[in-house]
């Protein structure tokens, strides 16, 4: 299956271990990965904080990359959900873990990761892209992160006492409202921290970036890392 990779900014910039974790867990997995060379920024910063009505380049810039594709995949939930709202496109983009668990039909991964693994549940990945069922939902659970985790050897998956809280990113929110932000990233942390996380994972980079800029500053042990990179170091 060939597909066309999309990396978000802050992925690009400061996270590219994240994109080419991405890469490889996807070849692995059969796929012929193509990353269109032009590709920026898909617009999601300024619709965000109301200003849709100036992404028209972004919009445009972002059809010319990845129209000829039948399959986009991104390691983001936050811009997946952006171009699936408000960027039509020939074929259809998916978040990486939609896409290995709906399109790629992978039902478990056979590897090892010998850490006890805390899931952050990232709000637009639940409740936008419907990654994982709601708590306050009486509905049956399912988590697709969860099912591609909890089959790997030596793997714990933490249990929280809030497992789909927000953990205060939101976005431009954290720069509005950074108190505010700040406070709901240390709760988060807190329940990791007392239910024994070693490893902080999730399929938002920009949420994890948030929650480990307050780890580094109050010095906790956790280590974060992106989904795709506990997989891809899995397998």
């Amino acid at each position: 299956m060939k597909v066309a990779l999309f990396i978000p900014c802050y992925i690009d910039q400061f996270y590219p271990k994240v994109g080419i974790a991405t890469l490889q867990l996807l070849e692995k997995l059969g796929c012929e990965v193509v990353f269109p060379q032009n590709q920026t920024c898909c617009g999601q910063p300024m619709a965000n904080s109301g200003y849709e009505h100036i992404t028209g380049d972004c919009t445009k810039l972002f059809q010319d990359n990845f129209d000829d594709y039948d399959f986009v995949v991104s390691p983001s939930g936050s811009c997946t959900l952006h171009v699936k709202e408000h960027i039509p496109l020939k074929g259809k983009i998916y978040e990486l873990i939609e896409f290995i668990t709906d399109i790629l039909k992978v039902e478990s991964l056979e590897g090892e990761f010998k850490h006890k693994v805390g899931l952050h549940q990232s709000c637009h990945g639940q409740r936008g892209l419907k990654l994982s069922q709601m708590s306050e939902l009486n509905a049956p659970f399912f988590s697709k992160p969860e099912q591609l985790l909890k089959n790997l050897k030596g793997l714990e998956l933490v249990t929280l006492d809030r497992k789909d809280e927000c953990c205060g990113f939101g976005g431009t929110f954290c720069v509005a409202e950074e108190a505010v932000s700040v406070r709901m990233g240390q709760d988060r942390l807190a329940d990791h921290l007392k239910n024994g996380t070693e490893v902080l994972t999730g399929g938002d980079t920009s949420c994890l970036m948030h929650m480990e800029g307050i780890i580094r500053r109050e010095k906790h042990s956790i280590k974060v890392m992106h989904i795709a990179e506990i997989l891809n170091q899995a397998i």
